[in-house]
């Protein structure tokens, strides 16, 4: 069994070359004596500016001759090694359908692979090869493309958020997913960096071979395909429409569809899914100098020894009981739009790989709460984002530019700079007080202010504010019991953010995962019954 030791230190201009003679000079043993060295986590501790210091945590092996030394020594663990997966094989004939090509629908179908299970994977939009050519003419010019785009088509929404990977969840399975990536041609330091990221470069790449993976596999996936109806007999799912027109047979549903589905959550509704109204986050986009934010946050300006600078940042107002964060942090990025439906403004955030962008943003987002709009039913949060993205798309003017204001203005404070963003497809200055309810716009400037204490500079005429950011998270959830199936209809599993029980590309694929698991384990029980229903 290998060991772990942490906190192993270099500067950000070391070599990480000299990582297995520091450890064995902190471990008072010859070098030759270790074997196995590998980095399992890298992080930047930044508390001492501008004295800035590179954190390992390490794994290896040593010497049977060291080994009664070692197992005494405080400064060194043990690393419990997980199982491999080992899956039976399962030769079901079930129909298996799966609707969303997002980190959730994606991985749910690589694990029904291991278990050597095919399905049917439709997506609304198109393969991220020309779905980015879609996304890249309508930052351009403004034409959008309602069936591929941001939102939707292969990838989901996070291939352009640049494709972080960060999440407070510690489920082995992240690893798993992470190891999936790194086949599939993501960049090998996303398995031990404390904030990994693919960017949305690479990960287009990184998309298309997972997809050939999975027709190697025996899977049929369908580009231009979208979800449109659903067919429940007894209480079961028994087959989906698509296109308005042609039936598929399914016995088991994976419905993953994203947060921006709408269409899906009104089609649940007037079917009789049992759904419920959730919170999430409603706010602007900040952009600031990436420089600006190094020298913030690291005592200095660019090195090309350092990554550009990150932060994160809360407030909670203690009387309204409402909380201002920032969310979805792009160093290095730019701002783009993010709609999905005619009309509406919505901002987003992305990166490259290599996040060198002169610009830095952030979301800077306010809870919103069921009992703001209480009494719509499940789908009133849905409406309220819908109606506030309709308002910023008329603040900007028209043709899908964003209504943005200077931050210093924004807060009502002297100092008024130039209103200037990466943002495409343009941008229009405006009261951004306009593009909000007045309790986000109230939250959020009260919020800020703290944020300019914990971060000095943070406030500044070179900050630029873009409206709004209203797809922080699902605003619905698709109802489900123990076993992921929904609690009203046999045979639908909602899975990752879009049914309301995931954020981000990690959770969503974890949460795909597990389905897929579920879902694996109840046919192996139909395939081992003795009254085993006959599929077909």
């Amino acid at each position: 069994m290998p060991y772990l030791y942490r906190n192993l230190m270099l500067s950000p201009q070391d070599s990480e070359e000299q990582l297995p003679q520091l450890l064995a000079s902190r471990l008072a043993v010859p070098l030759a004596a270790l074997s196995r060295i590998c980095i399992l986590r890298k992080g930047i501790d930044a508390r001492k500016k501008p004295q800035i210091k590179m954190v390992y945590t390490l794994s290896f092996s040593a010497d049977d001759s060291l080994r009664s030394r070692l197992d005494g020594d405080s400064t060194v663990e043990w690393l419990e090694e997980q199982p491999i997966f080992t899956p039976p094989r399962l030769s079901s004939q079930a129909h298996v359908v799966i609707v969303g090509s997002g980190p959730a629908g994606l991985f749910a179908a690589l694990r029904l692979a291991e278990y050597g299970v095919t399905a049917t994977l439709v997506e609304r939009g198109e393969p991220v090869e020309q779905r980015a050519l879609s996304v890249q003419r309508f930052w351009r010019d403004g034409t959008l493309n309602p069936e591929s785009n941001v939102q939707f088509g292969e990838g989901g929404a996070g291939t352009f958020s640049d494709g972080k990977l960060t999440c407070r969840s510690k489920d082995p399975l992240m690893s798993w997913v992470l190891d999936r990536l790194i086949s599939f041609g993501a960049q090998p330091e996303i398995g031990y960096l404390a904030k990994p990221h693919i960017g949305t470069d690479r990960l287009k790449g990184v998309i298309a071979t997972l997809r050939n993976h999975l027709i190697d596999k025996g899977f049929t996936v369908r580009f231009g395909t979208r979800f449109t109806d659903l067919t429940i007999t007894d209480g079961k799912v028994t087959a989906i429409t698509v296109n308005d027109t042609e039936e598929i047979p399914c016995d088991h549903l994976i419905l993953a569809t994203g947060h921006s589905a709408r269409d899906t959550f009104q089609l649940l509704e007037r079917r009789g899914v049992p759904l419920q109204a959730k919170p999430f986050a409603m706010g602007l986009r900040v952009e600031h100098p990436q420089e600006l934010v190094n020298l913030i946050q690291y005592g200095r300006q660019t090195a090309t020894c350092l990554p550009a600078a990150d932060y994160a940042l809360t407030w909670n107002n203690t009387t309204t009981g409402r909380s201002a964060y920032s969310f979805c942090m792009c160093p290095g990025g730019v701002v783009v739009g993010g709609a999905s439906e005619a009309g509406g403004v919505v901002t987003n955030g992305m990166s490259g790989q290599h996040r060198n962008s002169p610009y830095a943003n952030s979301a800077l987002v306010v809870t919103i709460r069921e009992t703001d709009f209480d009494g719509a039913g499940p789908l009133g949060g849905m409406r309220l984002q819908r109606l506030w993205e309709q308002r910023a798309f008329d603040a900007g003017g028209g043709g899908f530019q964003a209504p943005a204001q200077n931050l210093m203005t924004f807060l009502r404070m002297p100092g008024k700079g130039e209103v200037r963003s990466s943002y495409r497809p343009g941008i229009c200055e405006t009261d951004l007080s306009t593009v909000l309810p007045p309790y986000v716009i109230q939250t959020l400037r009260e919020g800020i202010v703290d944020f300019g204490r914990k971060m000095r500079g943070f406030i500044t005429a070179e900050a630029t504010l873009i409206g709004i950011e209203s797809r922080t998270s699902s605003p619905v959830r698709i109802v489900r019991g123990s076993g992921f199936e929904s609690v009203g209809v046999s045979g639908l599993y909602p899975a990752g953010e879009g049914a309301g029980y995931a954020g981000g590309i990690m959770s969503s694929a974890v949460d795909g995962i597990k389905i897929a698991d579920a879902l694996a384990k109840r046919l192996e029980a139909c395939i081992n019954s003795p009254a085993a229903p006959s599929f077909g």
